[in-house]
């Protein structure tokens, strides 16, 4: 299970309502996936008595590191008898997804985020298999209304869930998805979604500003180049 979304939607929040319902039922490895530091895994150690990971991206996109990491990591999770692994994104690149063709890709949005978030979050809602609004008790009725129509405009078959993460209400679908979810076949995981546009002179360290000083894909303000274009070296 992926668990992605945008900083403080409450990722970490959700997963503890997880611990909470499975803890002495189903023996749980958990891998946190963030840039420069975490302490995810530190808690839920603490808390739960899980096994818990922990890698930083560092100089990689998170999701481009999940990519790399993925693989070992359910070998791990597999080598201590887990039943169920859950992975947690560091939730910062809304152009990847980090959903796999195995197994449930649930994204965690803010009902406080503003009632358009869902629609500039790309693939990480438009991949998902399972939505989970948080902080339903901080906005109106309305806006919660509005926020659920528009997870539904960008991905018309996502399941739908609406929770206080803190208090863990109406999960109840969640848990049976988690338990009906069949065994993932490790050597066939491939990404859910397509990744970008392969590397570029700003993924390889250049520093210059402007679409003369780089090829590959470049983009302009204005005029011929304003749509992406591939420019040779």
């Amino acid at each position: 299970m992926i668990i992605a979304g945008p900083p403080s939607a409450g990722k970490t929040a959700l997963t503890k309502q997880i611990l909470k319902r499975f803890q002495g039922e189903l023996r749980i490895a958990y891998l946190k996936i963030d840039v420069v530091k975490a302490f995810e895994d530190i808690e839920l150690r603490k808390e739960f008595k899980i096994m818990t990971r922990k890698i930083y991206s560092g100089d990689l996109c998170p999701d481009h590191a999940a990519v790399m990491v993925l693989g070992d990591a359910v070998d791990w999770a597999e080598s201590h008898g887990a039943d169920l692994f859950i992975v947690e994104s560091a939730g910062l690149c809304l152009r990847c997804a980090p959903y796999l063709n195995q197994g449930l890709g649930i994204v965690v949005l803010s009902s406080i985020s503003g009632i358009h978030a869902p629609e500039k979050m790309g693939a990480m809602v438009s991949l998902a298999d399972v939505a989970v609004v948080t902080k339903i008790d901080l906005v109106s009725q309305a806006e919660r209304e509005v926020f659920i129509q528009k997870i539904a405009e960008v991905h018309p078959r996502v399941i739908l869930m609406e929770t206080n993460a803190l208090q863990g209400t109406s999960l109840h679908r969640l848990y049976d998805l988690i338990l009906g979810s069949p065994e993932i076949e490790k050597h066939n995981l491939v990404l859910k979604g397509s990744p970008p546009l392969g590397t570029c002179t700003i993924c390889v360290g250049k520093k210059e500003v402007g679409w003369k000083h780089h090829f590959g894909v470049v983009k302009k303000l204005d005029g011929p180049l304003a749509e992406y274009l591939f420019r040779g070296e």
